[in-house]
């Protein structure tokens, strides 16, 4: 082998060798099919343009209102962060700082950090403490919802047609650009070429041999760590089960720590409290014609009687399938693991994979709610407030995106290295 390096599976931990890829090829794992990595044609430059318009386009986004109604003659419009304000003063705080992380902070932050790691790359410089710059970006990544955001707009538009009209403002376009500017510059972002660029490359862990000279086909069996932030297998001090990664800094552990018995906990949790997001009312509307109260399968059937039957299954599935099949999923896996079962592991890493992609379209409805409780305030003639179970919903939503963030799949494999030796 000639200079090739060694990489490790985020997803089953067998070490293969990093091979060139032609632009936009994907290198996956032999064993469990896994991305490893991609090559991107003109990363650095996409990823700060499609980055510094996604900033312009956010400030616009959230500086003018994203839809008005009109009635008798008065509008009424909200921002992004005008709909979070009148969560927080209706008292539904744990709401409006969801809502708040999830649309307004992490995407800035994410922006943010992407935009200082870029530029002075792009002047041929090393960014200041750039790990700790790299370490928010992997943080945020995973709670920056603005597509979901979108979605949950379309479906509170159909909603509130059927009470006003309906004037869309300025930031509901610049949100579907933004969306796409994001997903264009998160397709374009490569954590390899940072590193490359910076000088840490080979810095800390093997980047020569044959994998046929290693004691073990896994990291952890070669006595190695891998950093789920930047990639780096490193060695740890004898007898560690954690240490810090050597290029950014991130904590490196063999296994996830407790990651069995945190997953279940954040389970648990999800599970009591997905009764209550299901049976009490989600929301409270109040009109002349007297007082309602909807669950989140009452708003799916107004959808469908109203005609919007695709809109009515997007909500069903995203707001009631995906968070029950979510729970059943991870049940199945973490289970399956505690039991060190050798059924299908390159099934259940699939499973895994999919828990992990799917989780975060659940916040649909939290979206829906937050838009009609900032635009429908008409006193006397109509109002609508957020019930009990938006706030069990949105804790569904975060404990089981949690959960999947505790399960290590790479101990699903580990079964499967022991009937090797």
């Amino acid at each position: 082998m000639t200079g090739e390096r060694l990489i490790a599976c985020h997803e089953c931990d067998l070490i293969q060798r990093e091979s060139p890829l032609p632009h936009s090829g994907v290198l996956r794992c032999c064993r469990c099919g896994a991305e490893l990595y991609r090559s991107h044609a003109d990363s650095l430059d996409h990823t700060l343009a499609y980055t510094l318009t996604s900033m312009i386009l956010f400030g616009i986004a959230n500086a003018f209102p994203i839809v008005g109604l009109a009635v008798n003659g008065n509008l009424v419009q909200t921002t992004l962060f005008g709909a979070v304000r009148v969560l927080y003063l209706d008292g539904m705080w744990p709401l409006a700082t969801l809502v708040f992380a999830t649309t307004i902070l992490t995407p800035a932050l994410q922006m943010t950090a992407i935009a200082y790691l870029m530029m002075p790359l792009r002047l041929g410089r090393v960014p200041y403490r750039v790990d700790m710059a790299f370490r928010l970006l992997r943080l945020v990544q995973p709670w920056g919802m603005t597509e979901v955001l979108i979605l949950g707009l379309l479906v509170a538009l159909v909603k509130l047609a059927h009470i006003a009209s309906v004037v869309p403002g300025v930031a509901l376009w610049s949100f579907g650009a933004l969306m796409l500017l994001q997903s264009a510059a998160s397709a374009a972002f490569d954590s390899r070429e940072i590193w490359i660029r910076v000088g840490g490359a080979q810095k800390g862990g093997p980047s020569s041999g044959s994998p046929t000279a290693l004691p073990a086909s896994t990291a952890a069996g070669c006595g190695l760590m891998v950093c789920h932030s930047c990639g780096l297998m490193s060695k740890p001090a004898a007898h560690a089960h954690e240490a810090l990664c050597p290029r950014c800094g991130a904590r490196v552990h063999f296994r996830k720590l407790d990651s069995i018995a945190r997953t279940w906990a954040f389970l648990i949790a999800a599970m009591i409290l997905y009764i209550p997001a299901n049976v009490l009312p989600v929301m409270h509307t109040s009109s002349l014609f007297g007082a309602q109260k909807d669950t989140i399968m009452s708003g799916v059937v107004y959808l469908w009687t109203s005609g919007s039957w695709p809109l009515a299954a997007i909500v069903f599935i995203a707001s009631v399938v995906v968070p029950m099949l979510k729970i059943l999923a991870l049940v199945y896996l973490v289970a399956s693991t505690q039991f060190h079962s050798r059924w299908q592991p390159q099934q259940r890493t699939r499973i895994y994979r999919l828990v992990e992609f799917v989780g975060r379209w659940s916040m649909l409805d939290i979206y829906v709610i937050t838009m009609l409780v900032a635009l429908v305030q008409f006193n006397a003639l109509a109002t609508i407030s957020a019930g009990p179970a938006a706030v069990a919903f949105g804790a569904v939503v975060v404990l089981t995106m949690f959960a999947a963030m505790s399960f290590d799949p790479r101990l699903i494999w580990d079964t499967v290295e022991k009937d090797r030796v």
